[in-house]
Parts: structure tokens; C-alpha cells; sequence
């Protein structure tokens, strides 16, 4: 057996923090592996590899969330083929219950009109909630499976650069967020006799239930393929920060165009949701990873289907209160994306200490020089 050291000079990273990495390689027959330690402590990589990708894995050990897949070169037949089997996966294997169950009812006939929620009072809320979200889970677990089985990467490397996911970070997210909207709550309980409560405890607890363990899946689908895999291919064509995060922020609110509050309030709603997907980006792009962005999508998308419900919006329930206003893009949209979205990457970026935004944003990927002893 043979064993080599490699201390991996390191620099100030883009996050201002000096860290020092050190490779144990095992170069014997039987397992050619490397161990990379961050300051003599943490594992952060454990890999098989062959000898002529060991300068690579030195060098992509050390980098970035955004940089994950640079200086890779990119096997984008692999990379296309996950997409396509992603929106086949959501397409057309995780409607075909909902498309099923409206065949049973006679709703396929071409022509019956129906909106979603006179679709969802004819299915029940409940179980047409669970049908909205299974194309979520089947592109989900799709994803994951190409991830590993096909493009040959750990899971963890489209989630996260931490050893493990960071779930501290997941509730603080989950928590800044919901707190800011149950305020919106309280101040629309007190400012307007347009909420009327609706709790309704046979419907609401399967409710819960469902909300709990089925949305954060579904918003950690959206966060993984917009915010780490296309924005991993993205980095590795463009190998700047601002194009990925333009860009998925640009495509999570068009796909977000077909919901059906759109329809009702307009196009300016894009707005909305292509400002929301930068700020997400943002998150991940600084942070090195999701876990933040995950709890933000998580607490909006279960205010949405547990507390405050309408019958114009994608989740239609018997949430505990009923919002009976007209569709608008109102002043808390404009107050979201205009003052708490960037107050918010300021909280956090002190919590976490973020430095250097313009270079994350604006400079390439920055790779380590390598002595071996």
C-alpha cells in the first residue's frame, strides 16, 4: 500500500474564511481513494478515482456550491437525458393519478369547464392537493436517482458543499420567513374584514399532514433542480455566479406562469415569482448551498395550503382562514420583493458573515495550487 499526503495551499476564500485542506490518498491496487480533510478535522470528500482524475478531485473539493461542476467537462448528453427523464417523471407518470381519478368523474369530457377550484371541491381538497404535489415527488426521486446512477455524482453535491445538510440552516429560514408572514397575517386579521376563519377540524388535521411531510418535498424538488442542478450545469457553461442566478430565477418564474393565480392577476405576478427565484439564487449562491433557500420556499408554500387560502391561487384548501379579497398584486407582493427579500439576504448575510458578493457574483472559479511533500 502506498500512502501520499498533499497539504492543498489555500487562500482567502470568497467567503473571507482561510482554510486549509489536506489529501490522504491510498494509491494501492485494490483501493485507489482519497480522503481530503478541511483544517486537519473534517472529512469532506471520500472518493474512489482513477489516477487521472486525482488532480481534478484535489481541485473540486475545494470549491464553491456554484462551482461544483467546473472545471468538469461536461457530459451534456448525461446532463440533457436527466432533464428529459425529469419532466417525463412529472409529466407524465405524476399526473397520471390526478388524470385517472377526473377520467372516474367524467372530467376529461373536452367540453367540460372547470377552474382549480371547482376541480378541487369535485375531487376534495384534500386529495387534490395530494395530486397537485405527486409530480413533485416522482420528478424528485428522478432526479436524484440520474444524479447518482447516471451523472455519477453524490446526491449531497446538488444539495449542499457541507458534509451533511446543514438542518440548523433549514429552520432558520423556515422560521425568519414564517414569522414574517404570520405578521402579514395578524395585520390583515386587524386591517381588514376580508379573512374569515374556516377551520374545519375533519378536513384540517389530514390537511396538516399532508402540508407537513408532502410540501417541503415538493419545494425542496423546485430548490434542487432550479437552484442546484440547472444551477450547476448553468456554472459550468458560463462559470460566473450572476448567470446561473439570472437565469434560474428567470426560468423558475415563467414555469411559475402556469398557475392559475396567474391567469386571474396577470402577468405581473412574474414579477413576483422571477424576483423570488433571484433572491433564492442569491441565497444559494452565497451560502454554498441550500439549506436556507429550502426553508424560505418550505414556510411560504405551508402558509399557503394551512393558514391562508383563496380560491383563485394553485393551493386551494381548507386552510383556517379564507381570503375573500379580488385577486391583486398588492402592496405585500411589492413589499416582499422591493424591502423583505433584500432586508432578508442582509440578516442573513450577517448571521453567516457573506463577503465578497462582486466576486462571487462576477469572478470565475478559484482553484488552489497543490505541493505535494
Amino acid at each position: 500500500m502506498c500512502l501520499v499526503v498533499l497539504p492543498i495551499s489555500t487562500h482567502r476564500q470568497a467567503q473571507g474564511s482561510p482554510v486549509q485542506y489536506i489529501a490522504l490518498i491510498n494509491l494501492s491496487r485494490r483501493r485507489r481513494e482519497i480522503l481530503i480533510y478541511r483544517n486537519e478535522k473534517e472529512i469532506v470528500n471520500n472518493t474512489r478515482f482513477d489516477e487521472k482524475e486525482l488532480i481534478f478531485i484535489l481541485i473540486k473539493s475545494t470549491m464553491t456550491f456554484f462551482h461544483r461542476s467546473y472545471p468538469e467537462t461536461p457530459n451534456w448528453s448525461a446532463k440533457l437525458l436527466t432533464i428529459v427523464l425529469v419532466v417525463i417523471a412529472y409529466i407524465f407518470i405524476g399526473q397520471l393519478p390526478l388524470l385517472l381519478h377526473m377520467g372516474s368523474l367524467g372530467l376529461l369530457n373536452p367540453e367540460a369547464e372547470f377552474d382549480t377550484h371547482s376541480l378541487a371541491v369535485a375531487i376534495g381538497f384534500n386529495t387534490f392537493l395530494v395530486y397537485l404535489i405527486l409530480p413533485f415527488v416522482f420528478a424528485f426521486i428522478t432526479l436524484l436517482l440520474c444524479v447518482r446512477f447516471i451523472l455519477k455524482k453524490p446526491v449531497l453535491s446538488i444539495f449542499t458543499t457541507r458534509t451533511k445538510l446543514d438542518f440548523k440552516r433549514v429552520f432558520v429560514g423556515f422560521g425568519i420567513w414564517g414569522i414574517v408572514l404570520t405578521v402579514f397575517l395578524f395585520i390583515g386579521i386587524y386591517s381588514s374584514d376580508q379573512l374569515s376563519w374556516n377551520f374545519n377540524p375533519e378536513s384540517f388535521f389530514p390537511l396538516l399532514i399532508i402540508a407537513l411531510v408532502l410540501i417541503p418535498i415538493q419545494t425542496t424538488c423546485e430548490e434542487v433542480l432550479f437552484r442546484g442542478y440547472l444551477f450547476q450545469l448553468i456554472g459550468a457553461r458560463f462559470k460566473k455566479g450572476i448567470f446561473p442566478v439570472i437565469f434560474a430565477g428567470v426560468l423558475f418564474g415563467l414555469v411559475h406562469g402556469a398557475n392559475p393565480e396567474v391567469a386571474k392577476i396577470g402577468n405581473i405576478l412574474l414579477l413576483y415569482y422571477i424576483s423570488t427565484g433571484v433572491f433564492l439564487g442569491l441565497i444559494a449562491l452565497m451560502d454554498d448551498g441550500l439549506e436556507l433557500s429550502m426553508g424560505y420556499h418550505a414556510a411560504n408554500n405551508i402558509f399557503a395550503a394551512l393558514i391562508v387560502t383563496n380560491d383563485w391561487q394553485a393551493f386551494t384548501t381548507d386552510a383556517l382562514f379564507v381570503d375573500h379579497s379580488a385577486p391583486a398584486f398588492g402592496i405585500d407582493s411589492w413589499l416582499t420583493i422591493l424591502v423583505l427579500q433584500p432586508l432578508l439576504l442582509l440578516i442573513f448575510a450577517k448571521i453567516y458573515k457573506w463577503k465578497n458578493w462582486k466576486a462571487r457574483l462576477l469572478s470565475e472559479a478559484q482553484t488552489e495550487s497543490i505541493e505535494e511533500l
